[in-house]
Parts: structure tokens; sequence; C-alpha cells
């Protein structure tokens, strides 16, 4: 297995296991299933790089509409939280300029993953924390209509912290880890 291919798997692994396994994203089994999902390792530490590949990524996914979602997948960048942070925003303004704001939509996953405000400890902090740091561009009208359809999305965040503290750091910690 080539080391690409084995941090797809642990990405898979992340998403079977705790996204899909606990419907912290009650809309990743359908496309997980489908395999309508694609992944990109970026191994580059470039800023520059990894902007460029979002952009191939966005327009990868304008041309193939068979794909509904794209995980870019940071292996050799990003280990500060916060510096995680600063690229998103960049990332974000890069989107708007490229005229991508309204189309795609960029969520955000990292192995140290905090909510503004939250302890560092606090389980609920693993709903966002993957085995790498990750952006997500997701199809905006593809989220607007699962949304339309499913009852109460607003509840989803709140769900979700409240399994995920009842589940407790450790279980959490233990889903985490068990996907490498």
């Amino acid at each position: 297995m080539t080391n690409h291919s084995l941090i797809i798997k642990q990405t898979q692994n992340w998403l079977s296991n705790v996204v899909i396994a606990l419907s912290i994203c009650p809309f990743a089994k359908r496309e997980f299933d489908r395999g309508s999902i694609h992944y990109e390792v970026i191994a580059s530490d470039n800023h520059q790089q990894q902007l460029e590949q979002l952009i191939l990524s966005c327009e990868q996914l304008d041309e193939n509409p068979e794909i509904e979602t794209s995980l870019l997948i940071f292996t050799n960048a990003f280990t500060d939280f916060y510096d995680y942070l600063d690229f998103v925003d960049i990332a974000n303004k890069l989107m708007r300029k490229q005229d991508y704001e309204g189309v795609y939509q960029l969520a955000t996953f990292h192995p140290a993953y905090c909510f503004e405000g939250s302890d560092g400890n606090d389980a609920s902090n693993y709903t966002n924390r993957s085995p790498y740091p990750m952006l997500h561009i997701l199809r905006e009208a593809s989220l607007e209509r699962v949304l339309a359809n499913y009852p109460d999305p607003e509840s989803i965040p709140e769900r979700n912290i409240k399994l995920t503290r009842e589940l407790g750091l450790k279980a959490m910690q233990k889903l985490l880890a068990d996907c490498f």
C-alpha cells in the first residue's frame, strides 16, 4: 500500500467509524457508500501549491458532477491548529476571488480542532477532529437540498455535542486513534 493509499484508507476509516457510525454528519453515509467522495492527499507544505490544489479540486468538481464532494488531506502541513485556521481564512478568500462563493463551501477538520471558547479536552471537539488536517469541499446546492429534506437540521450540532460528551474524551480519543 502506498503512503497516499494508506492515508486515504485512514481517512476512510475515520469517515466510516466516527463520522458515519456516530452519525456526526447524517449525509455522509450516502456519498461514502456511493463512492462519490474524492480524496486528494496534499504532501506539499507550500501554501501556494496547496491553494492551487484547492482551485484544481474545485475545477474537478465543476467538470465531474458524479463527484459529490472532495476531501483535501494535508499530510505535511498545519501541525499547529491556529496556523491551519489562518490558511482556512486565506482559502476562503481565494474561493470568493475565484467566484466559487455560493458554489462550494469549505468545512474544516484537524487533529487538534478546538471550537472557539471550548476547552481543548472537551470531547465535543471530536466532531471536527480528523486523522489529518483537511478541507472538505461541499457543493452548496447539494447541501441546500439535503438540509431542506432533513427534519430540524439546526439540531445536528447540539446532538453531536451531547453525544460526544456522553461518550467521553477517552472514547473519542480511542475512536480517532483506531483510524490509524
